[in-house]
């Protein structure tokens, strides 16, 4: 009955501490994991739309805009060149780089000495360059406007191999594209119920999202906006292995010591 009763607990620890592929690969559908044999391969086997909106500019966004124009008239291109924002890219001992750029006041406007006042604040990216080129055009014909998110930043906490905050200057990132940049998922993360705290102007919206299901690629939360914070908890193996294994051994050795201790008082 012992010998019984060791293998049930052996038995327990063993399955307790596995972690079945379905709480790891990401975007799964019905039962592919099991039919993995029966893939159709090189052939497209579903579409899904992605439901994308453009980033929008806010206030305190920092922008890099640059004029450029084909003239070679001096007057142009140094009226030009002091429209436009230097960006330097200079690095640390970890290669960290760093810009400067144009800073959207809190009214959602840029400031230029000849141009005036702009608002950008709710434009895309490429409604600012539109709109930017507009006011330019008035004073240089055939201007060229670039712009670009200098600050696009989320944060990613919790069961993932680096926790760091991230600047991009793309910002149309996936969640998995923005774990994937905080150095990717630890080991024991739980990817089906993912923590987000979004900022939408004067409220923080909280949610949850499973990214273990195929259905999240049609998700409005499926990217990464300004601001986010991401936060992946563990999966309930992780306390099993970080702690009861981890400690298997004090376990193991207290029993035995109080099994001798016994042992030796029915002796005497």
């Amino acid at each position: 009955m012992t010998r019984i009763w060791l293998l049930f607990g052996a038995s327990v620890l063993i399955f307790s501490a596995c972690v079945p592929a379905k709480k790891l690969v990401y975007l799964q559908q019905g039962d592919e994991l099991k039919k993995r044999k029966e893939i159709i391969k090189d052939s497209v086997l579903r579409i899904h739309q992605l439901d994308f909106d453009e980033y929008r500019i806010q206030p305190l966004d920092m922008l890099s805009i640059n004029f450029e124009t084909l003239t070679e008239d001096n007057a142009v291109f140094n009226f030009l060149d002091k429209l436009s924002s230097q960006v330097r890219v200079g690095g640390n001992a970890a290669g960290a780089a760093a810009a400067t750029g144009i800073l959207v006041n809190t009214e959602g406007e840029i400031e230029y000495p000849v141009l005036g006042k702009i608002k950008v604040a709710g434009l895309t990216v490429f409604e600012a360059q539109d709109t930017l080129k507009a006011a330019a055009s008035r004073f240089v014909a055939d201007v060229v406007v670039r712009v670009r998110m200098l600050n696009f930043r989320f944060t990613v906490l919790g069961e993932v191999n680096g926790e760091q905050t991230v600047v991009s200057s793309n910002t149309r990132l996936t969640m998995m594209e923005a774990i994937g940049l905080s150095g990717g998922y630890a080991e024991l993360a739980d990817r089906s119920v993912v923590k987000v705290i979004r900022q939408n102007g004067p409220q923080v919206e909280i949610y949850y999202i499973d990214l273990l299901k195929e259905q999240f690629l049609e998700s409005p939360h499926y990217y990464v906006q300004q601001n986010d914070v991401i936060i992946v908890p563990p999966l309930k193996q992780r306390t099993f292995r970080r702690y009861w294994v981890g400690n298997l051994g004090i376990i193991t050795a207290t029993l035995s010591f109080a099994a001798l201790m016994i042992s030796l008082f029915n002796t005497n």
